[in-house]
């Protein structure tokens, strides 16, 4: 299916091939018929892009310091190769919609096949053949509403929004700053209230038609007329409200909302305009600033957008699906009037042209409309394409299964060595941050290695991925690679909630499998993976613990020499603070942070002693941030593990030291080791001043070499379970106060 996409870096336009999306449960597959653009959204997203590098940082000043925290923590190399990627990346346009529903998801009963929706949403209601979407983002399209007038669905949500933000009353008056899209939207929905509306906008065009579509008086904001409009309507008392729906950089809206809103008036910000507020104004008339966030509750709320699960009406009356169903029943009815908006309807296949004519300025439009081919009469039905398209998402889980033996790790015929000139097919299900930063780049430039096939749930990253790394395919069909016998692994790097379950179904079909932290969030998953092991006889797995490939470490390692006594090891590890909406924050679907990260470093621990912990306890600071986690050996060694959520940001990340037979090993964040013997070092190694190796590299080299040759797997499989229990007992060590045994995670 075709796409509008758009590299960040380089601005370039492109309509894009890119794989058809699966339906995936909780949501619904549409054929879109019109999508519209969002002159004022996705044109700044447009200009944007085509800024130099130095201009795009001034933009984005929040981003800039995300990276320089990033150089502090993961070095210069590390998170130029993070950045870079996500930079030279096609990224979707559009975010409002109506299409045919094509395939139903399971938990869905309130639409179905056939049915005419309006879709919302930057990641789902994009500019693009097909798409999928989350049930809270789609609502049916009332009868007797056109297709085209339907697209007009979110951009309308988030005009409304706005208005009730403003919370108009019947008979007062508004002033309504930029007139574009959303401004003439929210002028016919004030005046549908019952609200006189003053409209300001240096465009006579845009005044002119907002004066046709409701409002009393429209004129440039820098003009006498709109200062004239407001002191007759309103008896020279000023506005009750003022909406922002202007953007760009003058902070000329924000003064005209000061001198022509009343006392105690109301402003909101609907648009991205510059808000430097004048203090003295805003404080002599005490302002209301009200800022409207989108298309109304539920926005950014990933429970409510992404899970399906609504707010009670009771509580909350209009939430994002209320307000889209909302406006299209007042467009339906004829309360609002979108037709007027439409400046040109352009055929999908022009989309890129249409772009560039609005970028320079070629097309001047308040609105444009994307027309898809015509479903009935030139497209080809999903279900005949495809005759079952599934997304990589997991099946529900099984039900718990006994306690397994761990089957032998010796090789089995099945797993007899390549041929040397015959390249191990790798497989990525999942192509995110870090596998494209962190693991991709490495086995992109291997010898001995083919990138086979890349899968998504998303039809966009398995197409940049399948471009930035050269994989021969890109799907969302994970039963199809599963099913093909020339892959020979299965990288899972997805989402935690997902791991246990494609670990399953990747051993069940034969592939060997690298999951990334954590094998599994509950003992019933970690029991359901034993059980695909026990069931195939298929025990080729690893699991994402690089830190133990860590050159500087195991150099560290051998320095330090043959123990004789216990040992002790003591790993702070400052963790640091998540941005808020962190997919890591949902605890629901997530688990904890520490559930998802922690094995890493028991893995580490239990590498540095050499043996697997019998015993775990742990305490917590109140709401469970910051974490005290002591490991038993059966030796009487220990390893505390400090997880705290809390620390400096400048504070290096991981720090560690093993003290055993009067020596003492030291790790600085994978930058410099030593070893200290009686009163001196005995060794130490060389600083690393350009980057942190935490042996992703050395991890992948031993994992290839272990599939080519039909050899054992880096870490045996006993050591991945024993890491992924101990991880999981920790919630009940802390729940019962007391020393665990891993074994009662299970």
């Amino acid at each position: 299916m075709k796409q509008v996409v758009q590299n960040y870096k380089s601005g370039e336009l492109a309509l894009l091939d890119v794989p058809v999306p699966g339906c995936k449960p909780g949501g619904v597959l549409v054929r879109t018929a019109f999508s519209l653009i969002s002159t004022g959204t996705e044109l700044m997203k447009v200009s944007e892009a085509g800024m130099s590098m130095l201009g795009k940082a001034r933009s984005r000043p929040d981003q800039v310091a995300k990276v320089v925290q990033s150089v502090a923590t993961n070095g210069v190399p590390a998170t130029y190769r993070k950045v870079m990627g996500k930079l030279d990346s096609y990224t979707p346009l559009g975010y409002s919609l109506c299409g045919v529903v094509e395939q139903v998801g399971a938990g869905i009963d309130d639409v179905k096949a056939g049915d005419l929706v309006a879709c919302a949403g930057n990641e789902h209601a994009l500019h693009a053949e097909l798409n999928w979407v989350p049930k809270n983002l789609c609502v049916p399209v009332p009868e007797g509403l056109e297709p085209r007038h339907a697209a007009f669905g979110t951009v309308g949500s988030i005009a409304l929004q706005g208005v009730r933000q403003g919370e108009s009353r019947l008979g007062e008056v508004a002033l309504v700053v930029g007139l574009g899209l959303i401004g003439q939207l929210v002028v016919q929905l004030l005046a549908a209230s019952g609200v006189r509306v003053v409209g300001a906008d240096p465009d006579p065009a845009r005044c002119e038609l907002a004066e046709r579509l409701g409002a009393a008086a429209c004129g440039d904001p820098s003009s006498p007329a709109v200062e004239g409009a407001v002191a007759r309507l309103t008896g020279g008392h000023g506005v009750d409200q003022v909406y922002l729906a202007a953007g760009g950089g003058s902070n000329q809206p924000v003064e005209l909302a000061a001198r022509l809103c009343r006392d105690r008036g109301r402003v909101v910000d609907i648009g991205k305009c510059r808000l430097d507020l004048p203090w003295n104004a805003y404080y002599e008339k005490e302002l209301d600033v009200r800022f409207s966030r989108s298309y109304g509750p539920g926005r950014y709320d990933p429970e409510y957008e992404l899970e399906g699960r609504d707010y009670p009406i009771g509580y909350v009356r209009w939430t994002e699906r209320r307000n889209l169903a909302c406006f299209l029943d007042l467009a339906a009815r004829g309360r609002v009037d979108v037709e007027p908006l439409i400046s040109r309807t352009a055929d999908f296949d022009d989309a890129v042209e249409t772009y560039r004519n609005l970028h320079d300025g070629t097309l001047k439009a308040v609105a444009v409309l994307f027309r898809y081919p015509d479903q009935e009469s030139g497209g080809t039905p999903l279900a005949q394409e495809q005759e079952q398209e599934q997304a990589p998402a997991p099946a529900p889980a099984p039900a718990p299964a006994p306690a397994v033996s761990l089957p032998a790790a010796s090789a089995k015929p099945d797993r007899a060595a390549r041929a040397a000139n015959t390249p191990v097919r790798l497989a990525f299900v999942g192509a995110g941050n870090y596998a494209s930063s962190m693991l991709l780049p490495h086995l992109a430039r291997r010898d001995g290695v083919e990138l086979a096939t890349v899968v998504t749930t998303t039809a966009l990253s398995a197409a940049n991925a399948q471009r930035k790394f050269g994989f021969a395919g890109a799907t969302t069909d994970l039963d199809a690679v599963l099913g093909d016998d020339s892959v020979d692994a299965v990288f899972v790097v997805t989402r935690h909630s997902s791991h246990a379950e494609l670990t399953r179904r990747a051993l069940l079909s034969g592939k060997a499998v690298f999951v990334e932290k954590p094998l599994a969030l509950t003992g019933d998953e970690l029991t359901g993976v034993l059980a695909a092991v026990e069931e195939s006889g298929n025990d080729r797995l690893q699991v994402g613990f690089n830190r133990r490939f860590a050159p500087l470490l195991r150099e560290a390692r051998r320095q330090f020499g043959t123990r004789t006594g216990p040992a002790h090891v003591r790993y702070l590890v400052n963790a640091g603070r998540l941005d808020h909406g962190s997919w890591y924050l949902r605890r629901g679907t997530e688990g904890s942070r520490f559930t998802g990260e922690g094995g890493h470093f028991v893995d580490t621990a239990s590498w540095l002693l050499g043996a697997d912990p019998v015993s775990v306890y742990a305490t917590a600071t109140p709401g469970g941030e910051d974490l005290q986690v002591v490991l038993g050996y059966p030796d009487g060694s220990t390893a505390t593990l400090s997880y705290v959520t809390t620390g400096p940001a400048g504070f290096p990340k991981e720090t560690l030291d093993l003290v055993a037979d009067g020596r003492a090993l030291r790790l600085d964040d994978f930058l410099r080791a030593a070893v200290y013997d009686g009163r001196r070092k005995r060794w130490v190694g060389p600083r690393l001043p350009k980057a942190r190796d935490k042996g992703q590299a050395a991890q992948l080299a031993a994992f290839v070499r272990a599939v080519r040759t039909g050899g054992a797997m880096p870490v045996p499989l006993r050591s991945l379970v024993a890491t992924t229990a101990a991880t999981l007992a920790v919630p009940t060590a802390l729940a019962a106060g007391a020393p665990v045994t891993p074994a009662e995670a299970r």
